[in-house]
């Protein structure tokens, strides 16, 4: 029996278990978007490609499994690239499928054809950063193409596959059995772990050392491999360091978690890692803003310290620092093992009572340190009261979306997480305009949690139509736009620097200026307040957690730098041989 590829299509997805699919129309995809008409896959209709892979990459990772993005070709897919590509960056498994010109109009230039280097080339855009990119020649090749699409996107580093279809493939017809037959095959893989001798390398190392770290990494999220790594570090007693990705692998209320390293570390978390004589890197890619820029005298030092590195990804394991011992594997299970191990070579477990209480006086001097600038009734308000109040309103599990700047690198430094994968943040590409969208597929993906977007007025500003989406499929997200009335943290580097605020602050007639967000929310229908003064705000999210409506929060803020005690090699090219970070532009 044959029938439409599209329809079949759909109901391929339903067998997977799709629920959502993110994307916006065009000519070339609406076989599939009438395909869907009664389907019980839900298709979140966005006014931006971009918005919708946003809000994908943010449904996949709190899922943990393969979003679908839908996508028109030629400025659709530029469009979503961006949001696909930061998707890439930080492992994360999504499908895009996406329309093409006729297969029988190849060469003739038609409608939005991308041909200036080769023939019907519009799927090569995408080559540099998803794991694979398929173009669907012939119909018989499309079932067989989207199975191994859904495989590869899952399996090993997770990341984002294409697979561009032209659009009269999606009209034909091909016998139901190339579809039936794919029901037979596993849709998840076996994941690689470790054998018993390497890790028990790994465990005598560890209890050899004299200080010991962990670095743990995305990868440990990614791996859902939280609960084995609590499990290890409790039994062992080795204090925990994470990078930016890494943030909410070990709640930050446990009393042996550093905190995250690197420029926007604290002095505990950087001398501790710059001083340890081992470190067991963990689903970590020791990016450069987490390891001050690879330089040895400020996070890590290699050697003289010693490095095992466990990663899914071979190609990561000794590229930034030489190890001892690399292992490619599947953290959840080679953790599994390592644990097992352990518990083998040392029954009880060790307390190291003497760090924890290291850690947690450094934490009440921290504290201590920042209470002036919590307890600040000025307004605008200091980012550190915002944070503060919207940690103590939020419930443990509560998921927080950060974009890019001070939001993100502030609640990576100060921002306690609780609850493993609660914290979505643009790690690899750092995309300005990805906290807004992706709340909204975290929600869809969890909507019994609360979500919060903290994002300012930049990133706001990059996707304001996505309340659009938030109102018309009715997802009660909270956007707190953290407004400073500019790009802060460049406009802190630029002033810092140069001594001026060219192109980095808003300004009319000399003045502050930007959109009132609260009254663009009330246009699209959502909920908006603009909040007046710093006693307004904690009762404002109160309110909008409450309405379970899409709500934004305007709140002004100072533009106060967040303290480093790391480094980035870019302030020595802007000022070389001296010691210049951010300044504060208010």
């Amino acid at each position: 029996m044959k029938q439409l590829i599209a329809h079949q299509l759909v109901r391929y997805l339903e067998a997977r278990g799709v629920e959502h699919i993110f994307g916006l129309c065009g000519h070339t995809n609406i076989a599939v978007l009438t395909a869907l008409e009664g389907s019980r896959i839900r298709f979140v209709n966005t006014r931006h490609e971009q918005i919708a892979a946003h809000a994908a990459d943010g449904y996949a990772r709190v899922q943990r499994r393969a979003a679908v993005l839908l996508s028109h070709l030629g400025p659709g897919l530029t469009n979503a690239a961006t949001g696909v590509a930061n998707a890439a960056l930080d492992s994360i498994p999504m499908v895009v499928i996406a329309g093409d010109v006729p297969t029988h109009y190849y060469g003739k230039h038609p409608h939005q054809e991308v041909n200036l280097h080769a023939d019907a080339s519009q799927w090569e855009i995408y080559r540099p950063f998803v794991k694979r990119a398929w173009r669907v020649e012939r119909p018989e090749l499309f079932p067989e193409i989207l199975e191994k699409a859904f495989a590869l996107a899952e399996s090993g580093r997770p990341g984002p596959v294409l697979v561009d279809v032209p659009m009269d493939i999606f009209s034909k017809e091909v016998d139901t059995a190339l579809f039936e037959r794919l029901a037979h095959n596993s849709k998840t893989l076996v994941k690689p772990s470790i054998d018993d001798e390497t890790a028990r390398r790994i465990v005598r190392r560890l209890l050899e050392a004299k200080a010991p770290v962990v670095m743990a990494g995305g990868g440990v999220l990614l791996a859902d491999a939280a609960a084995e790594l609590r499990a290890l570090v409790d039994h062992l007693g080795i204090p925990v360091a994470h990078s930016l990705m890494g943030k909410g692998a070990l709640p930050d209320d446990h009393d042996l978690v550093l905190g995250m390293t690197g420029f926007w570390g604290t002095r505990l978390v950087n001398d501790s890692c710059r001083n340890a004589d081992l470190v067991l890197g963990l689903g970590t890619r020791f990016a450069e803003a987490d390891c001050s820029s690879w330089e040895d005298e400020y996070t890590f030092a290699f050697p003289p310290a010693k490095l095992i590195h466990i990663d899914i990804d071979p190609a990561e394991i000794g590229r930034n620092y030489p190890v001892e011992i690399g292992v490619a594997a599947d953290l959840e299970a080679a953790l599994a093992v390592i644990n097992r191990v352990a518990r083998e070579l040392l029954p009880a477990p060790r307390r190291n009572d003497a760090l924890r209480r290291q850690i947690a006086a450094f934490r009440e001097a921290f504290v201590a340190g920042n209470r002036k600038f919590v307890d600040d009734p000025s307004f605008p308000m200091m980012p550190e009261r915002i944070l503060a109040e919207v940690r103590e309103v939020l419930p443990r599990d509560a998921i927080i979306t950060t974009d890019v700047g001070w939001n993100k690198n502030g609640v990576g430094q100060q921002f306690p997480v609780y609850t493993p994968g609660s914290i979505l943040t643009p790690g690899g590409y750092a995309t300005m305009g990805f906290g807004g969208p992706a709340a909204l597929g975290a929600k869809l993906a969890a909507p019994e949690r609360v979500v919060v977007s903290l994002v300012g007025d930049g990133g706001f500003g990059q996707n304001p139509a996505l309340l659009a989406t938030a109102v018309e499929e009715n997802i009660p997200v909270v956007w707190v736009v953290m407004n400073n009335f500019a790009f802060g943290t460049i406009a802190g580097l630029q002033l810092a620097h140069y001594g001026t605020t060219t192109g980095t602050v808003f300004r009319k007639d000399g003045q502050p200026y930007q959109a009132d967000f609260a009254a663009v929310a009330r246009a699209y229908g959502a909920e908006g307040v603009k909040v007046g003064s710093a006693a307004e705000f904690k009762g404002a999210l109160q309110r909008a957690i409450a309405s379970n409506r899409p709500f934004v929060i305007d709140v002004a803020m100072k533009n106060n730098p967040v303290p480093t005690t790391g480094h980035w090699n870019i302030l020595d090219i802007y000022s070389p041989g001296k010691d210049v970070s951010h300044v504060s532009t208010d």
